[in-house]
């Protein structure tokens, strides 16, 4: 049994793993994905990062094998973090199509794979990866409540949700939801512009739940970013005018506050008063490292910064 905490706002950022664990097909790991999985732990505990967060679909399950594999080369550093990881997808196959499968007897499946894989008797914080249309909410929080109870997993999130969902799922659980991991960053900007498109032709085309913010906050769920860095586009591989005039911009900020463009990037979402919590998933250590201001420092962006890095990124004024 582990001491590290169930709540997933312990750490600024979080490392995502889904780059570890090699190639995105079934044929085994090696050695060598075991050590690029190790650098990639090192450099995310020297920037400061304690929070780890996986999926049972990751490089097919690889990326929580070569995990477990680094905790065990690493004896008490299991003590020292906070494992996450989510199920609800399903990989397509030559038999079956790719699908959600959030089924109580599903659930529990999957984490006991997780468990195995990743060495270890208790998963800290287990997410819903994606909304399951013919799931039974009530199936699915006795199969929560269980996993619960048995000292399974601490605590439970969600990922890709809105707040009707939550909430609905939320009304059959004792246990609160602590989390909600939705893409959100300077270039996947739908989470922050729903709420100021409102009465505009630009709303129908937005498409993010509205009020999930508000209600997230409300009820005490950390928001989570996933592809917080944006795939690099603001970072190195800039391909519009936009891009290319926000990277200039993060790399001015970044001189001027003493940091790395990566971690301004980071700031600009760990400003918004949700403060949300990032998940950088690169394997790079450089890259990783590069981030570490963001998990070490407040965000350090005035409110007219915040508005300069977010209309340069859309290209075109705010309504």
């Amino acid at each position: 049994m582990t001491n590290a905490s169930t709540n997933p706002g312990a750490d600024r950022v979080l490392y995502g793993c889904m780059g570890l664990g090699g190639s995105w097909d079934p044929d085994p790991y090696g050695p060598a994905d075991i050590d690029t999985a190790e650098a990639a732990v090192v450099a995310a505990l020297d920037a400061g990062i304690t929070t780890f967060d996986h999926a049972d679909i990751y490089r097919h399950g690889k990326a929580e094998a070569v995990f477990g594999e680094v905790l065990v080369r690493t004896p008490g550093l299991r003590e020292r973090i906070t494992l996450q990881t989510k199920c609800g997808i399903r990989l397509g196959d030559k038999d079956r199509p790719g699908m959600y499968d959030l089924r109580g007897e599903s659930i529990a499946r999957r984490v006991e794979e997780s468990l195995t894989r990743l060495r270890t008797d208790v998963i800290d914080v287990l997410l819903l990866h994606r909304p399951d249309p013919l799931a039974d909410v009530d199936e699915m929080a006795a199969a929560l409540t269980s996993l619960h109870r048995q000292g399974l997993v601490r605590g439970f999130g969600v990922s890709n949700m809105g707040a009707a969902q939550i909430a609905h799922l939320q009304a059959r659980l004792d246990v609160p939801l602590v989390a909600n991991q939705l893409e959100m960053s300077l270039h996947s900007r739908a989470w922050v512009e729903a709420g100021v498109l409102l009465n505009t032709p630009e709303s129908a085309r937005n498409g993010f739940p509205f009020g999930t913010l508000e209600h997230c906050r409300d009820h005490g769920i950390r928001l989570q970013a996933w592809g917080a860095l944006a795939q690099g586009r603001f970072t190195g591989l800039e391909e519009t005018p936009a891009e290319r005039a926000t990277a200039a911009l993060l790399a001015e900020l970044a001189r001027k506050k003493d940091t790395t463009p990566e971690s301004v990037l980071l700031w600009w979402l760990m400003r918004h008063p949700a403060a949300v919590a990032p998940v950088i998933g690169s394997a790079r250590p450089e890259r990783i490292r590069a981030c570490a201001d963001a998990a070490l420092r407040e965000p350090e962006l005035t409110h007219e910064e915040w508005y300069e890095l977010w209309i340069t990124a859309r290209g075109v004024p705010l309504p």
